[in-house]
């Protein structure tokens, strides 16, 4: 019996899975694009990030009608791509197909429909047709909007934002394997900055029904006249014969190859800077969690939160001093949120004994005035300062 990729060496399951699908249609063209982008910021010596964002689908199907997903929109990514942007970065967007989008994000998805954000002129002359009226911004949006569309075309016209759409885990995979050896000229200039929610499971191709799973057991009067073929006929996984038994679907997946430390030792920049998130629901379990993911795949930072405070708190563990660092927007500044349980901020943070006593924050900006912000606007400019001294030291270890 041969073993799973689970149960393999890092290098021969990343060769196993990857022989497991055929590489995305689109990666071609993906490649050469992100070449592209790479080598004129490289000549620009521009710091470049690639920001992962949204959740990857598990087929259930090769031509897939069903398949497993998750909760992501990708708001952590596509807010946070915006302010690596103010910080001059530029990025390379790798984000699940019609999630969200940086500065779009602000209109689509939105408790708004777009349309609410516009209304039709009246006429400026009596010339002017009344029934082809300009489509303008409503005034009360006018200068949110403006901010939003400059901010936008800067990073379009310099060439300093790169989309690229993926949908299901296999082709995450395969994108984030070639964009990061596509940044290895970068050097110490690249930073990785992990937001995708990634599925922790899949069905093997080789396991993978090839048409739609039936919800109803086939007839047993089903003849071969009205059927296209018996070899056509399936009923979930590749078995001989069909279930006997319907309205009931067992599903083996296998767990995801490990391939975190694969892209520190394997694919990226060397020098370059990596950083993956670590999402839990149980306060106990968050920093145990995030120590165990930064021992495990070699990362330089684990950026750990939980579901319910994840758009006010966030922990930044790392390998030095002092390892367990908390990031939070002031309480007077958080932004409502549906999903957000606040009597749950600092309960995860070991050091208060998750007794919830302690200082209310740590965060490097103490202004408490004025609307809630969004906490990506604090993250980023300390992520920027963590990989600015890797970068310093990355040099001063070349030239020693």
């Amino acid at each position: 019996m041969s073993p799973s990729i689970g149960d393999m060496e890092p290098a021969e399951a990343e060769s196993a899975y990857f022989n497991e699908y055929p590489p995305p249609k689109a990666l071609p063209k993906h490649e050469a694009l992100a070449r592209a982008f790479v080598e004129r910021h490289v000549e620009a010596n521009r710091r470049v990030v690639l920001v992962t964002s949204g959740g990857t689908t598990v087929p259930l199907e090769a031509q897939t009608v069903r398949f497993i997903d998750n909760f992501s929109a990708g708001t952590r990514g596509a807010t946070s791509a915006e302010y690596f942007l103010e910080q001059g970065y530029a990025v390379i967007f790798l984000h699940r197909q019609y999630s969200l989008l940086p500065y779009s994000r602000h209109y689509s998805h939105s408790t708004n429909c777009f349309l609410d954000f516009m209304d039709e002129a009246a006429p400026t002359s009596d010339s002017e047709n009344p029934d082809h009226g300009r489509i303008v911004v409503r005034s009360e949006y006018q200068d949110q909007m403006r901010d939003v569309l400059r901010k936008y075309r800067y990073a379009k016209q310099n060439n300093l934002l790169l989309l690229l759409p993926f949908t299901t885990v296999s082709e995450y995979m395969f994108e984030l394997r070639s964009l990061a050896k596509l940044m290895r000229p970068l050097g110490s200039n690249a930073l990785f900055y992990l937001a995708a929610a990634v599925s922790d499971f899949f069905i093997p191709r080789s396991r993978m029904a090839e048409h739609k799973i039936q919800s109803s057991e086939i007839p047993a009067n089903f003849s071969d006249d009205e059927a296209v073929g018996s070899n056509d006929i399936y009923t979930g996984e590749n078995a001989p014969e069909p279930p006997k038994a319907g309205k009931k679907l067992v599903i083996n997946l296998d767990p995801v190859p490990k391939f975190l430390h694969r892209l520190v030792d394997g694919w990226a920049p060397e020098g370059s800077m990596v950083v993956s998130f670590k999402l839990e629901t149980d306060p106990s379990l968050l920093v145990y969690k995030a120590k165990t993911a930064l021992q495990r795949y070699s990362h330089h930072l684990v950026i750990g939160n939980l579901l319910s405070t994840r758009k006010w708190e966030v922990v930044f563990i790392t390998p030095d001093p002092p390892h367990e660092r908390w990031i939070r927007v002031p309480k007077a500044r958080r932004s409502k949120s549906i999903s957000g349980v606040e009597d749950q901020v600092g309960l995860a943070e070991i050091k208060k004994g998750r007794d919830g006593s302690g200082p209310e924050s740590e965060n490097p900006s103490s202004d408490t005035s004025g609307d809630g912000i969004e906490i990506e606007s604090i993250i980023i400019p300390e992520l920027v300062k963590l990989h600015g001294n890797m970068i310093h030291k990355h040099t001063e270890a070349s030239r020693g």
